[in-house]
């Protein structure tokens, strides 16, 4: 789930008109000084991190004058909380509170459906409260056709003890809170505290709304870099990562760094797995052998080439990396020459200097060894390929071995520069573009690219390729980038076909690290 921070998740809420206290958002004790003398009244000081219990933490803290708040932020910013630093504050006016209460809204994937809690008792702990007290907790599934309503809202709160004027204004906050997680796909909202101040107003003084991973497309007004609930901020390379997710629908790819300043020697490896389960066990055998992870990879789900390429150039950008390991279940239903391709255009691009073990088995991984074995022979590093009856803890071992009598420093000897057509003819597809040289072309004898087009999309024009469908067709889908006609054509035609498949963010990082 992609969590927002709390002054996120309060702007949705007056959104809906669901009253929060005056609040200001902070990044330095300079602005929490100005931010008190905006708000006039004495305050309370939030970090806005992911992670709960921030008063224990010494993560809030209350002022009464600018110059209070002002001291009490030096010690909220640059707190570390669970990895995460504290680079925001939340400055709020203090309200006085009569009594709390507890409001949310989570998907039950059990019952299939949203569920709207209340409880006329607040603080934390909705779990504890139920068991110790089930008379003051009333839940409700929600049919996301009719949707939550007024009556509905006043039903689920009066079981709990609460009627008069109390009741309706409590039920106002359910069916606005209701409004608010539909409208931004949340799998939870909950205000923790909702409490009724002394002055008579039912205000959202805590809340913790995140949002469904695969709606956060949908919401870019939201600012989220990362629909995944990690336990750091993301990094830079998360982040490119998460973009070639988001941006190509086909298979999975998932990437998250475990590690980051780590030193060449340390036995830190690339890992790409393909499949959870055969990914967990590949990591426990990697692991055994001395190895540390420096992150985790998959791609599964019958990914492009495109796809798998772009993983490998990923990970082969972490600095520092010993070894690249690759294994997954051994069973994928996906045609494992796809991932052989993949592969072989991004350890060629990067001239690898790594020692590398594939294990692909699945369809097809006689060819798919075939064409990673032989297309990486003439690379500084060695690269091997094994098929599923080749345990992926015997794979971690020839690794080891690969690793310990390798020679080389684990630098690439030259760098990849994109070639030059001198009469291009290209096209674009889903995420790249296709280019073909047809001054190499013409003087290819074997056409390889051809023969060797997967979705069957070329035709011979003029004894030059050229798309046998148009355009548009292609960029719409039908070349799969299966990255065939390039990888086959440096070793059995003329070296004239490139596929440009851009990472965003992906140089500029390497710039930045170099």
């Amino acid at each position: 789930m992609a969590r927002l921070h709390e002054h996120k998740g309060k702007e949705l809420l007056r959104e809906f008109k669901i009253p929060t206290p005056k609040g200001i958002l902070a990044s330095s004790p300079e602005e929490v000084f100005n931010a008190v003398k905006e708000i006039a009244s004495p305050v309370v000081i939030k970090a806005q991190i992911w992670a709960t219990g921030r008063a224990g933490l010494g993560g809030i803290q209350f002022a009464q004058t600018p110059d209070e708040a002002k001291s009490a932020s030096r010690k909220i910013f640059g707190l570390k909380v669970n990895d995460f630093e504290v680079t925001q504050v939340l400055v709020e006016a203090q309200i006085k509170i009569k009594q709390e209460f507890y409001a949310g809204i989570i998907i039950d994937d059990a019952a299939k459906s949203p569920v709207m809690i209340f409880s006329s008792m607040g603080g934390t702990g909705i779990e504890e409260i139920a068991a110790k007290h089930p008379e003051k907790v009333g839940k409700l599934k929600i049919d996301i056709i009719t949707g939550f309503k007024d009556f509905q809202a006043r039903d689920l709160i009066r079981k709990t003890g609460i009627s008069g004027r109390l009741q309706m204004q409590l039920a106002d906050v359910l069916v606005k809170l209701w409004k608010v997680a539909k409208k931004y796909e949340a799998r939870s909202a909950e205000i923790n505290p909702l409490v009724l101040t002394e002055e008579g107003q039912v205000m959202a003084a805590d809340c913790r709304i995140a949002v469904d991973d695969y709606a956060v497309f949908r919401h870019p007004e939201l600012g989220i870099d990362i629909a995944r609930e990690l336990n750091r901020p993301p990094s830079e390379l998360d982040k490119i990562a998460y973009d070639v997710e988001k941006n190509d629908y086909r298979g999975t790819f998932y990437f998250i760094q475990m590690e980051e300043g780590f030193q060449k020697g340390e036995g830190y490896v690339g890992f790409h797995g393909a499949g959870g389960g055969g990914s967990m066990m590949s990591m426990d055998a990697v692991v055994a052998q001395g190895f540390k992870l420096a992150n985790f990879t998959d791609t599964s789900g019958n990914p492009p080439a495109s796809k798998v390429y772009r993983a490998a150039k990923i990970i082969l950008s972490q600095q520092n990396i010993d070894a690249y390991f690759g294994s997954g279940s051994g069973v994928a239903s996906q045609e494992q020459y796809h991932s052989a391709r993949g592969l072989v255009k991004a350890f060629r691009e990067e001239n690898l200097s790594i020692p590398a073990v594939i294990r692909l088995g699945g369809n097809s991984e006689d060819l798919a060894i075939d064409i990673l074995e032989n297309y990486t022979k003439d690379l500084p590093a060695p690269v091997e390929g094994f098929k599923k009856d080749d345990s992926a803890f015997s794979c971690a071992e020839r690794l080891k071995e690969l690793v310990d009598n390798y020679k080389g420093n684990g630098k690439p000897e030259k760098q990849f520069t994109k070639p030059i057509a001198e009469k291009p003819y290209s096209f674009e597809t889903i995420t790249g573009t296709i280019t073909y040289d047809h001054a190499a072309c013409a003087d290819c004898e074997s056409k390889i690219c051809i023969e060797k087009c997967v979705p069957e999309i070329l035709k011979l024009e003029n004894d030059v390729p050229v798309l046998a469908i148009s355009k548009d067709e292609a960029k719409a889908g039908k070349c799969i980038e299966c990255l065939a006609c390039e990888v086959e054509c440096i070793f059995h035609g003329n070296k004239g076909a490139y596929i440009d498949l851009p990472i965003a963010g992906l140089e500029e990082y390497l710039e930045k690290v170099a």
